[in-house]
């Protein structure tokens, strides 16, 4: 038999190959073979050799593999001392098998290490594991180099296997068909969305699992703590024998772990025994009790059912370190799969799970609870989680932070996103009401722009920043209150940025990864408040701006006032600065050349008629529709309004002005127009302006 990798490589069965003579041309050849075979393997079923390799799995004195010498060669950012005499024997095998054994091994099993020096076994999590995949090649094996993984520092390493890895001489795969195509392949990443089924009643949750199965979902969890009533081997049977459409992961949750049974734990176990033997998909075992519940089945075989052990922190997010020593403790169970849930305090939390997920050993599901921590439920996808959670109906979550099964498929593409999807992103404090991730998102998926743009609830700026550094990470939208902030933050600023004194776009250059500050809030709003005056006075002249010699009343002194007042002054307007701290206003108006204002004062403020105002505060946005920063009566002075607030679209401010008979213009104007700049920057590509239109037509 003959195994060809390349048209130079080509070895015979049995054929002796000496891994250290071989050039370096030659090893990267054979590296990338392996890659091209993986995009081809067949994960739904195995083949002949798969089978009997699966037969001798752990029998690891026999398999023929790299030398743990050779392997540091081969990887090139290992250790350079090697054996003269590294080989591999039987290359027939390589078309299933390509092994690499790390320089140092644990016993998962047993949960003890050796030694903890840098030649031996480390002991079990003491460090993030370098993988080893002693088994058949699963997932995409790629080692690159470069100064972090998401930003974190002292990392000079990279080495990813997704979206599933082998550890311990086990197969663990993602139940899901193999593309039948080669773009289907580069399209779809394997990690699933598990839809939560939580209804009182098996008949309600038996209408939950068809709707989740026509809406796209992978499986379903039935959290059998949420059943009013439940008869083990009645219920049991009636999900595995007839509700069965989509693959079952059966979760009892006590209360101890933040589910809803507080009855007794040996029932409780006995039912998820039960659940195993009628060949449940999956179960969710709690890692407090999960030493116990394996001693329970130990010697008996569930041909089926893969287990999850589960950890869950509801208080915050641990170190590395110890979410790497968590991990080690629920592979010391004999787990399945790895689950670990925790709570993120501040955003930066996540980039700790990303740090395991992206070398863990075995299939790992990663999440972190709460709105900071949503990316991690979206962006898993990118790093190689075994699975996320997206439940059928907005706010009916099992667990805080959990998008919707429609928002992971169509708002964020997620069976789309890949290792090298670029992450973008809208910063802000709220941030859940903005439509960026909406019209980015759409826009990258129409136009075929591997991205994806995400809601990033940030409290610190610069600590976000510092955090996400890698160049995965490509562009920020910027909103309130981190406008004047991100200023700092960049290591070079757009001289109209700077003249602004805020930044709502920062750009990752490529070349060097150093974050560049623009400002396209005025832009938008600018060329609207233009056009709405234009029609108001009939005038299609396009010399001098219509602002100019105007009295421009700009509410708010932060970011965006600060774009709208820069803007209206360049134009020739005449400004006045009206804010709730009046020494802000104050302050604003001596840079930008104007006047002050308190905005206790701007309802008795008329100097004269025909005056414009723009409102760039956050009042009247939604959730609190019914509040507007100037009252009715006053709106008659002016003869044009513009609020930068989008949501709602037509907000009391705007509602009251329009009732007034004064010309209206909406935040929307200023959202596409600000949003066409940036694409631009993030993507090199032409704004999309039509599209863009579209995608907001019903907002």
């Amino acid at each position: 038999m003959k195994v060809t990798i390349s048209r130079d490589i080509v070895f015979e069965e049995g054929e002796k190959w000496d891994w250290k003579s071989t050039t370096e041309e030659t090893k990267h050849d054979i590296l990338d073979w392996g890659e091209a075979y993986e995009q081809t393997y067949n994960q739904g079923e195995e083949s002949e050799d798969e089978a009997a390799l699966n037969e001798d799995e752990g029998n690891h004195e026999n398999d023929e593999t790299i030398s743990n010498d050779a392997a540091a060669s081969q990887d090139q950012t290992d250790d350079d001392t090697n054996s003269s005499d590294d080989v591999i024997s039987d290359v027939a095998a390589l078309p299933t098998r390509i092994r690499r054994t790390p320089a140092y091994l644990e016993d998962y099993t047993s949960g003890e290490g050796l030694s903890d020096n840098e030649s031996g076994p480390r002991k079990v999590g003491s460090q993030i594991r370098k993988l080893d995949t002693s088994g058949p090649l699963i997932g995409h094996l790629k080692l690159t180099r470069c100064s972090s993984d998401i930003g974190l520092p002292n990392n000079p390493t990279r080495a990813e296997l997704l979206p599933a890895t082998v550890s311990s001489g086990k197969q663990h795969l993602p139940p899901f068909a193999s593309p039948s195509t080669e773009s289907e392949v580069m399209a779809k990443n394997a990690t699933l969305i598990c839809v939560p089924i939580m209804g009182e009643t098996i008949g309600k949750m038996a209408l939950d699992i068809q709707k989740a199965k026509l809406n796209g979902a992978d499986l379903v969890e039935i959290r059998l703590d949420s059943l009013t009533t439940f008869n083990a081997h009645q219920d049991l049977n009636t999900f595995i024998q007839q509700h069965n459409s989509l693959p079952l992961l059966f979760t009892y949750r006590p209360t101890w772990e933040g589910g809803k049974y507080d009855g007794d734990e040996n029932q409780r176990l006995d039912a998820l025994r039960l659940a195993m033997q009628l060949g449940a998909d999956y179960i969710d075992i709690e890692l407090k009790v999960a030493h116990e519940f394996y001693d329970s089945i130990r010697g008996k075989t569930f041909n089926k059912t893969k287990v999850i052990v589960s950890s869950h922190n509801y208080q915050h997010t641990p170190s590395v370190e110890d979410l790497g020593d968590l991990v080690a403790r629920i592979q010391a169970t004999g787990a399945d799969i790895v689950k670990i849930a925790t709570t993120a305090v501040e955003i930066t939390d996540v980039a700790h799970m990303f740090q395991i997920m992206v070398h863990s050993q075995v299939p790992f599901i990663g999440l972190v609870m709460g709105d900071r921590g949503l990316i991690s439920r979206v962006l898993c996808a990118k790093f190689g989680g075994y699975l996320t959670f997206g439940t059928l109906e907005s706010g009916v979550v099992s667990a805080p932070g959990q998008p919707t099964l429609k928002d992971l498929l169509h708002l964020y593409n997620f069976k789309q996103l890949r290792p090298e999807t670029k992450v973008y992103g809208i910063i802000g404090k709220p941030v859940s009401h903005s439509k960026s991730p909406k019209l980015f998102n759409e826009a990258f998926k129409t136009v075929g722009f591997d991205g994806v743009y995400v809601f990033l609830l940030v409290d610190d700026l610069a600590n976000f920043l510092r955090t996400y550094s890698s160049t995965d990470f490509v562009g920020f939208s910027v909103t309130i209150p981190h406008k004047e902030s991100a200023l700092k933050c960049c290591d070079e600023v757009d001289p109209v940025a700077k003249s602004i004194g805020a930044v709502n776009c920062i750009v990752r250059r490529p070349t060097d990864g150093k974050l560049i500050g623009y400002n396209t809030d005025y832009v938008g709003a600018i060329s609207a408040i233009e056009d709405g005056l234009r029609g108001k006075l009939k005038s299609s002249g396009t010399d001098v701006s219509p602002l100019a010699g105007k009295l421009f009343v700009v509410i708010g002194a932060g970011g965006a006032g600060k774009a709208l007042a820069y803007g209206a002054k360049e134009k020739g307007a005449r400004i006045v600065i009206a804010n709730r701290t009046y020494d802000r206003a104050r302050e604003l108006a001596d840079v930008i050349g104007g006047d002050a204002l308190a905005l206790s004062d701007l309802d008795s403020y008329h100097p004269e008629d025909g005056m414009v105002l723009a409102n760039t505060t956050s009042i009247g946005m939604q959730p609190k529709v019914d509040e507007t920063p100037i009252s009715k009566h006053a709106l008659k002075y002016y003869s044009l309004v513009f609020d930068a607030v989008y949501t709602p679209k037509i907000t009391r401010l705007l509602k009251e002005a329009e009732e007034s008979g004064v010309t209206i213009v909406e935040g929307m104007e200023m959202f596409i127009g600000q949003a066409y700049e940036q694409y631009e920057k993030y993507t090199g590509l032409p704004a999309p302006k039509q599209l863009f239109r579209k995608i907001m037509e019903n907002y």
